[in-house]
């Protein structure tokens, strides 16, 4: 433990200034008077009801360490419902790239080089005990989180020299050699946790006890694995600060659990819970013509949004030998034959996404040629890139829509071969073993089950005219995410949003260091000294050029390693909500936001 080094007092004499908020690039949008945040509205309804529906399970109120990691009840410390119970020292606005705005910090200061960043807390900030937020509460949580904690929670001291108390609401971190520009904005978005009302002894393990924390609501009552309820904290230290002007309107949240995607949408349509975001377009065009539907009661909204789209895909174990060749991969992924898949099970409604930030002008490596920038960032590494990822001219492959392109699959066979393989009897073999593997699939943002079941199977199918043996195996969502937490698959499927200013995530998807420790998201398994050294000229970059190109570079590697079959984006999210629950005009740049929507329903 570090606490009893770290709580000395000492004075600062940096010349820095306090600021009220931070971006990784430039200034924040907002001045430090701001009021609240443009995609929120400070006047919406406060006293309404709503209750949210997932698929899964629960079995702990704990989302901090590695146990619970994907079992923990939704909202406790969950971005697309609210932080609910948990907060952080400041707060992103999803209206900027990566800015971010005072919580429970009022201001933040840090130098030039950002060696290291000091946090002021809000004299206001308290526990829903009722006890203040104190600096020792910031150091306990890095104590607690690095020696008990999960990822990345568990790693963030590597990059911090020490912390110590510089005042009666300051703390400071110093920073070593390892911490990147963006680390004080990740410090930021770290959870704090209360020291005084903190089981030290049983940290690792699920509880089931609510817990004290400093954000806007209380649980109320728990199920295990079917809902949790969550009702607002009367005494919330925090509801007159501006970056939480028009978040919070409920005075009560529940969550719904279903055990599946079909449970889930019968339980909407009678009305359980309020709101539905759709990706299946077969869905969206055809299942819909319900009574609720057609008389208003349940209203089908289209929301643009300014962000790159999710890389949704079935991604190869490299940790396993039948993928260890970048040539195999490459084969593999061309045997998915989108066009059959899109015209026959999607109404033709999909896109295929290609790159990493797909529909990014800015930060997407497709139809482009590497600019100087780029070219010099690859330069060490001539051979990572393929050619054509390199000159732009790349695309995933197009299909005639047949479901057994020829043409195509001559192309595959012959990929394979460059990699030992041959087809012998009707089967795919090298050195006599038949290439089979198995795709692992549950429920994965971006696309229900029953999509991802579909596309499996047709990707089966196909690969079956050429010998390859796919078995597809869907499992429950305990067992899912067990399984995908531990890399125990060949392939599974998975989902990686984006965003306009990605970080430090990005080691936790494709750094060396996220290989091999269970927990992390690095479904693929992959570890490049390419890939580092982009990740580490993406966050190390002051100009947002240089920023763009280091990942645009970093998305070339990507692309060119093969770790995933890309599958599809919509250009637009759908959201399907009861008509009582409202929302402000415009949404973020990020799209819409539901800790800002509201109900015209009182309690």
């Amino acid at each position: 433990m570090i606490m009893a080094a770290a709580l000395a007092m000492v004075a600062t004499a940096t010349g820095a200034e306090p600021m009220h908020g931070i971006a990784m690039h430039g200034d924040p949008a907002l001045p430090a008077d701001y009021t609240h945040f443009p995609y929120a509205n400070p006047d919406a309804p406060h006293d309404g009801a709503i209750t949210y529906g997932v698929v899964g399970t629960f079995d702990s109120l704990n989302p901090f360490v590695l146990k619970s990691m994907r079992t923990t009840a939704r909202g406790i410390w969950d971005p697309e419902f609210g932080n609910l119970v948990f907060e952080s020292l400041m707060v992103r606005s999803r209206d900027e790239p990566f800015t971010m705005y005072g919580l429970l910090a009022e201001t933040i200061e840090t130098d030039d080089e950002r060696t290291w960043v000091e946090f002021t807390l809000n004299a206001d900030a308290r526990w829903s005990d009722g006890v203040p937020v104190t600096p020792e509460d910031v150091i306990f949580t890095y104590d607690i989180l690095t020696e008990k904690g999960r990822p990345p929670f568990n790693r963030r001291m590597a990059r911090i020299e020490r912390i110590e108390k510089t005042g009666e609401r300051s703390v400071k971190f110093h920073l070593n050699d390892e911490a990147d520009r963006e680390f004080p904005l990740l410090l930021a978005l770290t959870p704090v946790l209360p020291a005084h009302a903190t089981d030290v002894d049983n940290f690792e393990g699920a509880t089931l006890e609510p817990p004290v924390g400093s954000g806007p609501y209380l649980v109320e009552s728990v199920e295990p694995g079917a809902r949790i309820t969550y009702r607002r904290n009367p005494d919330y230290w925090g509801r007159d600060i501006p970056a939480k002007q028009g978040f919070d309107n409920y005075a009560r949240i529940t969550v719904e659990y279903f055990r599946d995607t079909t449970a889930r949408f019968e339980a909407f349509k009678k009305g359980v819970f309020d709101i539905y975001p759709e990706s299946d377009p077969i869905k969206w065009e055809t299942a819909y013509d319900f009574p609720a539907v057609t008389d208003g009661r349940i209203v089908k909204q289209a929301f643009g949004t300014g962000r790159p789209q999710r890389m949704l895909g079935f991604f190869f174990n490299t940790r396993r030998d039948v993928f260890a060749d970048r040539n195999v991969r490459e084969a593999l992924a061309m045997l998915f034959d989108f066009e059959w898949v899109n015209a026959n099970l999607f109404s033709g409604r999909y896109t295929r996404t290609g790159s990493f930030w797909q529909n990014s002008e800015e930060l997407s490596a497709l139809g482009r040629p590497a600019g100087e920038r780029e070219q010099a960032l690859l330069a060490p590494f001539a051979d990572a890139v393929q050619p054509s990822v390199m000159d732009g001219s790349y695309a995933p492959v197009v299909t005639d829509g047949s479901g057994r392109d020829r043409a195509v699959l001559r192309r595959v066979v012959q990929k394979l071969g460059e990699a030992g393989y041959a087809i012998e009897d009707g089967r795919m073999v090298r050195d006599g073993e038949q290439l089979a593997f198995e795709i692992l699939l549950g429920t994965v943002p971006g696309a229900s089950q029953n999509e991802i079941e579909r596309m499996a199977l047709s990707y089966q199918t196909t690969a079956g005219l050429i010998g390859v043996d796919i078995a597809v195996r869907g499992v429950d969502d305990a067992q899912f995410q067990k399984r995908r937490q531990t890399w125990d698959y060949d392939m599974v499927a998975g989902s990686l949003s984006s965003s306009l200013s990605p970080g430090g995530e990005q080691i936790w998807r494709w750094g060396s260091e996220s290989r091999d420790p269970e927990g992390t998201f690095n479904y693929a398994g992959a570890a490049d000294p390419a890939i580092d050294t982009m990740i580490a000229a993406m966050v190390d970059a002051r100009a947002r050029e240089d920023f763009a190109a280091a990942v645009r570079a970093l998305d070339r590697l990507l692309i060119s390693g093969h770790y995933v079959v890309p599958l599809y984006h919509l250009s637009e999210n759908w959201v399907a909500h009861w008509s009582h629950i409202g929302q402000p005009p415009e949404p973020a740049l990020y799209g819409y936001q539901l800790p800002v929507w509201w109900s015209t329903r009182t309690e």
